[in-house]
């Protein structure tokens, strides 16, 4: 039987599967079956705030001014008209140039619209500058770009602005300014630069404790190996790799560094979930990651967020990240272990990306866990050595690039990062 016979095989099973199933039956990483996670308290911004905590032409934010834009540059091309009848735009120039942006930024403000009708009902989003083509801006201003928008809301209710300033964080920006009493400033990356964070993975240089072998980059690790991890009572254990969701040597790529307080540092991509609390916890206890503990996109993270730390092989302590940054590494690689988890460069990450609910997507894997204990049964056959294992398309593991294509039908696109 061929890869691609087996794979369409498995593709109807896999559909049934998620039919007949119910998703409490697999639990996810740091909690127990049935349980669900607490979110976390929604909190206004204040006057003069920015998320993230760093200056806007950052890496770790919108990142640096590529140019100005006009109707004659090549890159205008590129930019989009936003004709949402849910927003509305002041266009005081009075030629539609405000709907002019970029295609990230058309992607956040669309979502942010539904944002503010949900918040507010009878209430809409409402733009008050976009793409600025007669210098009423600085220099290096995005709005040149169509990568900026200043926003309010379409009643002006000023008391409302922190809380949109909120929305907007939650809706994607990549960097979001109560910079005035009378508007939010929100901005995005360029469209090149969020396209190149595509992909879920960790650069090869990162660093795995396996069991028997010590220390491992994540270039060495193979399938069958088994490394520390967090179990769905937090605690630490052992893990068996049982495949590689995404793997390119030959790639290099942009991740995000987190480094925390007490001197660790993982670099992972935006899309990959991380565990992060905005509560401090002075010792890690088992139900801790229930209670506290959520997996969030790495780009969503904030300087002052907590994450899980591990020191040496038994203990689990909380250190706040201290610096947010945006770096190049070389080689791509993207662990699954049974657990769902896996401690990198002695951090608690999860093992998944892509689905923003690290619950479903531990879930949605469990079918390739049970393919995995049948064949740990099976006489004479070797796990890691089968197409099932270890078949991949692009680099990306035949199952994880089947999810990804199937997962909008049952979860809706909103739950996915579709390469925004």
């Amino acid at each position: 039987m061929t890869p691609k016979s087996v794979r369409f095989s498995l593709n109807k099973l896999f559909l049934l599967y998620l039919l007949v199933t119910n998703e409490t039956i697999a639990c996810g990483p740091g909690r127990g079956p049935g349980k669900r996670r607490g979110t976390r308290k929604r909190t206004p911004l204040v006057f003069k705030q920015h998320i993230p905590n760093v200056s806007e032409n950052t890496v770790g934010a919108s990142g640096n001014y590529e140019g100005k834009i006009t109707k004659l540059d090549p890159r205008f091309k590129d930019m989009v008209k936003n004709m949402n009848p849910n927003i509305i735009f002041r266009d005081e120039e009075d030629n539609n140039e405000d709907r002019m942006m970029s295609k990230r930024c058309k992607d956040k403000l669309n979502t942010l619209a539904i944002a503010v009708m949900n918040e507010w009902p009878g209430v809409k989003l409402r733009v008050t500058e976009a793409w600025d083509t007669e210098g009423h801006h600085a220099p290096t201003s995005l709005h040149y770009e169509g990568r900026a928008v200043d926003i309010t809301t379409s009643d002006r209710e000023r008391s409302r602005y922190g809380m949109l300033a909120r929305l907007a964080v939650e809706a994607g920006f990549d960097w979001v300014y109560y910079e005035s009493r009378s508007h939010i400033h929100c901005s995005v990356r360029s469209d090149s630069v969020a396209a190149s964070n595509y992909g879920g993975c960790f650069p090869m240089s990162g660093q795995v404790t396996a069991k028997g072998k010590g220390t491992l980059e994540l270039s060495k690790l193979k399938i069958g190996d088994e490394v520390l991890a967090l179990n769905n009572k937090g605690k630490l254990e052992y893990s068996e790799v049982i495949a590689f969701l995404d793997i390119k040597d030959d790639t290099s790529g942009h991740f995000y560094s987190l480094e925390t307080e007490n001197g660790y540092k993982v670099h992972l991509t935006g899309k990959h979930l991380i565990y992060t609390s905005d509560t401090n916890r002075t010792s890690f206890v088992v139900g801790s990651v229930n209670s506290q503990f959520e997996a969030i996109y790495a780009d969503h993270t904030q300087i002052g967020d907590f994450l899980l730390t591990v020191d040496g092989k038994s203990n689990v302590r909380t250190s706040a990240i201290r610096s947010v940054k945006l770096e190049t590494k070389q080689g791509m690689v993207a662990p699954l272990t049974k657990a769902g988890t896996i401690v990198v460069d002695g951090i608690v990450v999860s093992c998944y990306a892509f689905i923003n609910n690290d619950q479903i997507a531990h879930a949605s894997f469990s079918f390739l866990r049970g393919l995995h204990d049948i064949y740990s049964y099976l006489p004479f056959v070797s796990w890691s050595k089968t197409s099932m294992a270890s078949y991949s398309i692009d680099g990306i593991h035949w199952y994880a690039k089947l999810l990804f294509n199937v997962a909008p039908y049952f979860m809706g696109r909103d739950s996915l990062y579709m390469n925004d």
